[in-house]
C-alpha cells in the first residue's frame, strides 16, 4: 500500500515529528506529509540545525495542533512519542508507533555541539526507520 497522505505526531510538534516532515518529504515527493502535536509549541532550532546538516530546510514550519489537521484525508499517522503520552488521532488511518525519545528532554550538556548530539540521534533513527518504511510500503 502506497500511502498518499501521512501525519507523524508527537507531544510538542517541535523535534521528532518537524524532523520526520522534513525527511519524508524529501524521501517521499508525491505524497502530502504533515506533522502535529497535542501541545505544539515551536519547532526547536537545533532541529532545524541537526536537518540543515542533511541539506533539509525546515526553517519554516511552524508547530500545529492536531485539531488542525482533517483527519479525513490521513492514511497513515506514526506516532514518535516514547516516555511522554502520544497524542490521540480519531481518523480512519493506519496507526504506526515508533517510540523515539525526545532529544529536546536531553539537552543539557555544556556545549553547544554535544548538545546537538541527542538531537541528531533522533534524526537519524527516523531517517532509519523512514528509509525502512519505504523498502517496506513504496518499493
Amino acid at each position: 500500500m502506497n500511502p498518499k497522505n501521512i501525519l507523524f505526531l508527537c507531544v510538542a510538534n517541535s523535534a521528532r515529528s518537524q524532523m520526520a516532515e522534513g525527511l519524508a518529504r524529501q524521501m517521499f515527493p508525491e505524497v502530502v506529509i504533515q506533522s502535529a502535536g497535542s501541545r505544539p509549541s515551536r519547532v526547536n532550532p537545533q532541529a532545524i540545525e541537526v536537518m540543515a546538516e542533511l541539506g533539509i530546510d525546515i526553517s519554516a514550519h511552524r508547530s500545529k495542533s492536531v485539531g488542525e489537521i482533517d483527519q479525513a484525508s490521513v492514511e497513515v499517522v506514526i506516532t514518535l512519542c516514547a516516555e511522554e503520552v502520544c497524542p490521540l488521532f480519531l481518523g480512519k488511518a493506519e496507526r504506526i508507533h515508533w517510540p523515539i525519545p525526545d532529544p529536546a528532554c536531553k539537552v543539557t550538556a555544556p556545549t553547544q555541539e554535544e548538545s546537538r548530539a541527542p538531537m541528531r540521534a533522533a534524526r537519524d533513527e527516523i531517517r532509519r526507520r523512514l528509509e525502512a518504511f519505504k523498502v517496506e510500503r513504496f518499493d
